[in-house]
């Protein structure tokens, strides 16, 4: 894409960055400002306006530095005061992230969404609405669904064809019920250990217990149109070597339903043996070669096939969370095109019971002591009317609803007004 250069090239003309949250992921992107030419923060947005300016300065930041950036503890008066090209949107709160989302495309400024959460409840609305202002709508480079986006396209433009793609994570099944108090055992931290890493409880523990997993898949199938698979994600056992195997239709030996679909594979064997060379941290594409001539060619180069040698994979073996994130921003800014993009509405993740629940109980979202998200194909939800996992906050039970089974709508009592919802309720109207 040659970003450095055109960077290099308007040194004197720094893309201007407004920032939402300077929590983990943000302040990891803020540790990489000092050390890039040509990219300035005009302004961060934090309800702890203090705790922003500590992290600046614990990441690295001069107090010269520090005296250039605005701080906010409003974002509507951020974008209304800054001189802004590029807004990131770090908050991980959907229903926050979705009115942030609305504010920079009214605006007319490119906006960088890490949060997956937001992206999923209503991101086809989104990015139709940021097409027609003009202004790109990207999903964050550094966080696993723009890298497997990117792997996904590399692929399709190559002329291959694109059996699965995904990433790994440590799963086992009994995650999907862990808690904000367990989470950290299953980590191998204490409490106080991740106190101190600043590592919200609440937040990890969508990421142990499913959650972030099916969300991250959602966004890769609306971006690329992957299918989802029928009844969530399975998490099969799959090292690096192992991908081209496990990942390819059952109808010839391998794990998945059917050929192009999203998938995330588990670093550990259901009894807790470490998988070998796992890719716990990475993301990866399978692909099948068109021809035998192609396939003769995955020999020769000693790529890792399956045993027919028809079936290939490329992965990324890390991802380095914000400390990429500036690739999707320079990309809006200087070549005004996203780093991963919905394009529709072809997966969806519901709130799903982690216990026998009780109506009058209130349902305390992703991560939480409540709910899992599980993935399902957009049309699915529709028809079941599922309620997806990023309105699952702070609403309350009107039925009993068992364990492991979906939350609908019609379960909850819930705020129709809010923005979040209406939207939510509109894209769903687009699709009906």
């Amino acid at each position: 894409m040659y970003i450095y250069q055109e960077l290099a090239a308007r040194a004197d003309r720094p893309v201007q960055v407004g920032l939402i949250g300077a929590g983990k992921f943000g302040s990891m992107f803020l540790s990489q400002i000092p050390t890039t030419i040509g990219l300035e923060v005009a302004a961060i947005a934090d309800l702890d306006v203090e705790r922003a300016k500590n992290t600046c300065r614990k990441v690295g930041w001069s107090e010269e530095q520090l005296a250039k950036t605005k701080f906010f503890e409003n974002t509507q008066t951020m974008l209304d005061s800054s001189r802004i090209d590029v807004v990131v949107e770090a908050t991980g709160n959907p229903a926050v992230g979705i009115s942030h989302a609305k504010m920079a495309i009214e605006r007319k400024l490119h906006i960088v969404m890490v949060n997956v959460e937001a992206d999923v409840l209503a991101g086809a609305i989104l990015a139709k609405e940021a097409r027609d202002a003009g202004v790109v709508y990207s999903m964050a480079y550094g966080d696993q669904p723009a890298l497997t986006i990117e792997l996904v396209e590399w692929a399709r433009a190559s002329g291959f064809h694109v059996v699965a793609a995904g990433k790994g994570t440590k799963y086992l099944p009994n995650y999907h019920y862990s808690t904000p108090d367990t989470v950290w055992d299953h980590y191998g931290l204490t409490p106080e250990q991740a106190a101190d890493a600043g590592m919200n409880s609440q937040m990890f523990n969508s990421f142990l217990d499913g959650t972030k997993s099916a969300l991250e898949m959602a966004a890769i199938s609306n971006a690329t149109g992957l299918k989802s698979p029928e009844n969530g994600l399975a998490f099969p056992a799959a090292g690096m070597d192992d991908l081209a195997h496990v990942l390819r239709p059952r109808s010839v030996g391998g794990q998945l339903d059917e050929t192009g679909m999203v998938e995330v594979v588990t670093s550990i064997e259901r009894d807790q043996r470490p998988v070998y060379r796992d890719l716990r941290w990475g993301v990866y594409v399978v692909i099948e070669a068109p021809n035998d001539y192609a396939s003769a060619c995955f020999k020769q180069y000693g790529m890792n096939t399956d045993e027919t040698g028809r079936f290939s994979a490329m992965y990324k073996p890390f991802h380095l969370i914000g400390l990429e994130l500036n690739i999707s921003i320079l990309s809006a800014a200087l070549l005004n095109k996203p780093t991963g993009s919905t394009m529709d509405f072809n997966a969806d993740v519901v709130a799903t019971a982690k216990r026998d629940l009780k109506a009058g109980e209130i349902l305390d979202g992703e991560g939480g002591f409540t709910v899992y998200g599980r993935l399902c194909p957009a049309k699915k939800s529709l028809d079941l009317g599922g309620l997806p996992i990023g309105l699952a906050h702070h609403v309350k039970l009107i039925s009993n609803v068992p364990k492991d089974h979906p939350i609908k709508w019609a379960d909850v009592e819930i705020d129709l007004t809010s923005e979040a919802v209406s939207t939510r309720k509109a894209m769903e109207a687009m699709y009906r």
